[in-house]
């Protein structure tokens, strides 16, 4: 499948005869889960396309995931799972072995099987090649819809495809479609980074400062450009390491935006901020950026920073948005993040192109109840910053081109 820009996507919609082959279907289910429950079920949702897509075509379908949890189980998932197509999901309480190909073997036409997490063999994060080899023993197709992971080398999303042939399945066809439109971008581009450490977005802030009319920065992540200005900031946190490599950012790239007011408190440490009720409104303050004082913390973007950030994001025409813009989680630091969340809402879908990735932001998107209005809500979010900052992404290796 050819898109525009002459990128080449190896789709699961070009295999010719999918009746009765086994599949090995590489998702993305890293959900959280208390106990027996699944908390969320936004990834699962966004993969039943593909599961749908397969079982149609009368595929045997076994599904690998991993848990950032390394002693977690999956057999939640595979009854949420089961849940949510309506039909037996088998769970498998190993993801090799010979208990496992016996039970793969046996699979009938449009049965399911969920294996079990992946990462509590530890030679799926070594890229393997026995335990890929192992993995891929009993099935004919490899498919990776596991966008989030495609940036990690790892035995099931990389090593496999020594074994089995490749594809891209619908979600992420999906993703690579709409990231590709922000490498492309129909100008201008406004591009908003908020979040924490600059460590992992330096080749992202670097690509996208080329593309972007404007990069709009905030967060903790503004806090090393402020002091890389020679601004205090107070006790705010920051990477003093990375106020070095801000500084040479905003040397190269003039279009960098960063706060003119911010939301302070005094005297507060993150561990308390992270307490119901531990911020007293009356320690809560604006301040423009040149005058933080001391014991300040910075915690949000102000009011006429919204403002300023708010006049480029109407003209944009593509927008990508990673990473919030304060401390969200407390309702006196949230009206910066979630305004910005609210005017890329409703900027996007016709007027422009818009696109939030990253768990955090998601996050933020959905308390504002239009995260509908957002033309892709990307499921990766290191995935994300590592494809549109260029980088290598093993997990795409001969399935994008």
């Amino acid at each position: 499948m050819k898109i525009s820009n002459g990128v080449k996507i190896k789709s699961i919609r070009e295999i010719k005869n999918l009746s009765g082959k086994i599949v090995f279907l590489r998702a993305d289910l890293n959900v959280p889960i208390k106990g027996s429950k699944v908390l969320d079920d936004y990834k699962i949702v966004m993969i039943l396309p593909t599961i749908r897509f397969l079982l149609r075509h009368n595929c045997r379908l076994v599904i690998a995931t991993h848990l950032s949890d390394e002693k977690a189980s999956t057999k939640p998932i595979a009854k949420r799972l089961a849940e949510l197509l309506d039909r037996r999901v088998l769970f498998l309480k190993d993801c090799i072995g010979d208990k496992v190909n016996k039970a793969v073997r046996e699979l009938k036409v449009k049965e399911v099987i969920l294996l079990e997490n992946l990462r509590f063999d530890q030679r799926e994060e070594k890229n393997d090649k026995k335990f890929a080899k192992a993995l891929a023993a009993s099935a004919d197709i490899y498919v990776n819809d596991a966008f989030a992971v495609c940036h990690r080398n790892h035995a099931s999303v990389s090593a496999i495809k020594k074994y089995l042939q490749g594809y891209a399945g619908l979600l992420l066809e999906k993703e690579i479609l709409n990231l590709e439109k922000v490498l492309k971008p129909k100008q201008p581009l406004i591009s908003i980074m908020g979040g924490a450490k600059i460590e992992t977005k330096i080749a992202l802030l670097n690509n996208l400062a080329k593309k972007s009319e404007r990069i709009l920065i905030g967060g903790a992540l503004a806090n090393n450009f402020i002091a890389a200005h020679g601004y205090k900031i107070g006790k705010s946190l920051v990477d003093k390491s990375s106020i070095a490599l801000a500084a040479k950012l905003i040397k190269s790239h003039k279009n960098i935006i960063l706060p003119v007011d911010v939301i302070v408190a005094k005297n507060i440490s993150l561990a308390k901020l992270r307490q119901a009720g531990a911020v007293n409104s009356s320690k809560v303050q604006s301040r423009s950026v040149n005058k933080v004082e001391p014991n300040d913390v910075i915690l949000d973007i102000g009011p006429r920073t919204v403002r300023l950030f708010a006049g480029f994001i109407r003209e944009a025409n593509t927008i990508i948005w990673s990473g919030p813009l304060g401390f969200f989680e407390d309702d006196h630091f949230k009206h910066g993040t979630l305004s910005i969340a609210r005017l890329v809402a409703s900027r996007s879908t016709g007027r422009a192109f818009g696109v939030v990735g990253g768990g955090e932001t998601i996050e933020a998107l959905k308390l504002t109840q239009m995260e509908q209005y957002v033309d892709w809500v990307s499921t990766g979010g290191g995935a994300m910053l590592a494809f549109l900052g260029g980088e290598n992404m093993p997990g795409l290796r001969g399935i994008v081109k």
